[in-house]
C-alpha cells in the first residue's frame, strides 16, 4: 500500500467515525422509541424483482469477479484486508447472495442471521465504510453484467436487499463492542494422530467465552485474512486452554497449515465462539452422534456433562468410524466413559452408523446432537426423523471444513 492510498484510506475511516459521531449526537436515543423492525422491509417484492431478472447478471461467480476486480481497481487499499486467493471469499460471497436472495421473504429470520454474522465480521477489521466501496462496486457489476438490460428498478432492489443486510450487520458489530474482535492465541501441544489428522491445544491470553459444542474461526499467520471453522474439542476450562481437532482437506489451507506447519510456541488468532448445538436450557437425555473431527464437539460436550449434568440424564454417545485407526481420539473417550454410569459409547462402522443408531433405542424423548460429515450428518437425521423423532429435538453441525 502506497503513502497516497494510505492517506484516502486514512481519510475514508475519519469519516466513518465522524458520520457515526453525528448519528450518535442526532439520532434518536433508545429510550425515544422502538427500531423500526426488520418485518417493515418489504422483501418478498424485492425477491420476485430480484429472481425475475437473475438471468440478466448471473451466474452469480460472474457478479462477482466483476464486482472485486471493480472495488480493488477503485479502492485498491481494501485489497490487504482480503486473504491471498480469493477463492474461498467469492464461493462464500456467492453463498452470501443465494442466502439473501432465498430468505428476503423472511426479513426477521434473516435479520437475526446478519446480526450474528456482522458480530463475527469484526474479526476481518471490517467498518461501516467498507460496505459503501462494496455497494459502490456490487451497482457497477450489475451494470457491467446487465448491459443494456440494465434497469433502475433492478438495481434498486439489490441496494435494498444489501442496506437491510448492511443495516443488519453493523446492528451486530455494534451490540459486541465490549466483546473482543479476536483472541491471542499460543499453541501448546500439537499432536498428529494421523497423516491427515492433528489435535491441537492452544492456550489464550484472556478467557475464551465459549460453551461445549460450540465453534471457532481459526486464523494461522501462514495465511493472514484467512478464517476457517472448528468445534472446539473440550468444555472450558480454568486455564484458558482450547482444544481443536483438525483434518487436512487438501493442499494449502488452513487445516494443512495447522497439521503440517504448526508446532508447539506458534501463535494463531480465534474468532469468537459461535453455534448452539446443545441449548443450555434442555434436560432432557442425550443422544450423541459423531463420525471424523465431528467428535470434538460431542467430546466437549460429555466433558460439560461430567462437570454440570443434569440430575438424572443420561448420555448415549455412538462414534462413526471406517475403521480402528479412524477412532482416533478412542483412548480420551474410553478414559472419560470410566465411572459414569450415566454415560453408554459405542463405536459403530460408518457406513452403518445412522441404521446402528435407529436400531439401539426409542429416540424420541431425547435431544439428539449429530456432528460430522454432511452425509453422515444426513443420514443420521433422516433416519431419526422416519424413527419419529420431532424435527426440533435433532440439532446437527456438518463437519466444519479448512
Amino acid at each position: 500500500m502506497d503513502t497516497s492510498d494510505t492517506l484516502e484510506y486514512d481519510r475514508l475511516i475519519a469519516r466513518h467515525h465522524a458520520m457515526r459521531l453525528r448519528r450518535q449526537l442526532l439520532g434518536p436515543t433508545p429510550q425515544s422509541g422502538p427500531t423500526p423492525a426488520p418485518s417493515d422491509y418489504p422483501g418478498g417484492a424485492d425477491q420476485r424483482l430480484i429472481r425475475r431478472d437473475l438471468p440478466l447478471v448471473a451466474p452469480l461467480a460472474a457478479l462477482i469477479d466483476h464486482l472485486y476486480a471493480e472495488m480493488f481497481r477503485r479502492r485498491p487499499y481494501l485489497r490487504p484486508l482480503f486473504p491471498a486467493s480469493m477463492e474461498f471469499q467469492q464461493a462464500h460471497l456467492e453463498r452470501a447472495f443465494q442466502h439473501l436472495i432465498d430468505h428476503l421473504d423472511r426479513p426477521a429470520e434473516l435479520d437475526r442471521r446478519l446480526r450474528r454474522l456482522g458480530r463475527d465480521h469484526r474479526k476481518l477489521g471490517v467498518r461501516p465504510v467498507h460496505y459503501e466501496a462494496f455497494e459502490e462496486a456490487l451497482c457497477a457489476a450489475i451494470r457491467h453484467r446487465a448491459g443494456a438490460r440494465w434497469s433502475e428498478e433492478l438495481e434498486a432492489a439489490w441496494v435494498r436487499m444489501i442496506r437491510f443486510a448492511v443495516t443488519a450487520m453493523v446492528a451486530g458489530a455494534d451490540s459486541a463492542l465490549t466483546e473482543p474482535p479476536y483472541w491471542h492465541a499460543v499453541v501448546t501441544g500439537h499432536e498428529r494422530r494421523r497423516p491427515d489428522l492433528a489435535v491441537l491445544r492452544v492456550r489464550t491470553g484472556e478467557p475464551y467465552p465459549y460453551r461445549a459444542g460450540q465453534y471457532g474461526t481459526v486464523e494461522h499467520p501462514l495465511l493472514p485474512h484467512t478464517w476457517r471453522q472448528y468445534s472446539m474439542g473440550c468444555a472450558p476450562r480454568g486455564d484458558n486452554e482450547v482444544e481443536f481437532h483438525v483434518r487436512r482437506t487438501g493442499p494449502g489451507g488452513v487445516s494443512a497449515a495447522l497439521v503440517e506447519h504448526t508446532v508447539v510456541g506458534e501463535r494463531l488468532r480465534l474468532g469468537p465462539p459461535r453455534g448452539s448445538l446443545l441449548p443450555d436450557e434442555d434436560t432432557r437425555d442425550l443422544l450423541l452422534v459423531a463420525g471424523g473431527t465431528g467428535l470434538a464437539p460431542m467430546k466437549a460436550i460429555v466433558e460439560q456433562q461430567a462437570a454440570h449434568r443434569p440430575p438424572g440424564r443420561r448420555v448415549d454417545l455412538f462414534v462413526g468410524a471406517r475403521d480402528r485407526g479412524d477412532l482416533y481420539d478412542w483412548s480420551a473417550i474410553a478414559e472419560l466413559g470410566l465411572h459414569k454410569p450415566w454415560l453408554t459409547i459405542a463405536p459403530v462402522t460408518a457406513g452403518q452408523l445412522a441404521e446402528a443408531v435407529a436400531r439401539a433405542g426409542d429416540w424420541r424423548r431425547h435431544l439428539a446432537c449429530v456432528s460430522g460429515p454432511a452425509g453422515m450428518v444426513a443420514a443420521v437425521r433422516t433416519g431419526l426423523l422416519a424413527a419419529g423423532m420431532p424435527p426440533a429435538q435433532v440439532r446437527y453441525d456438518q463437519q466444519l471444513r479448512g
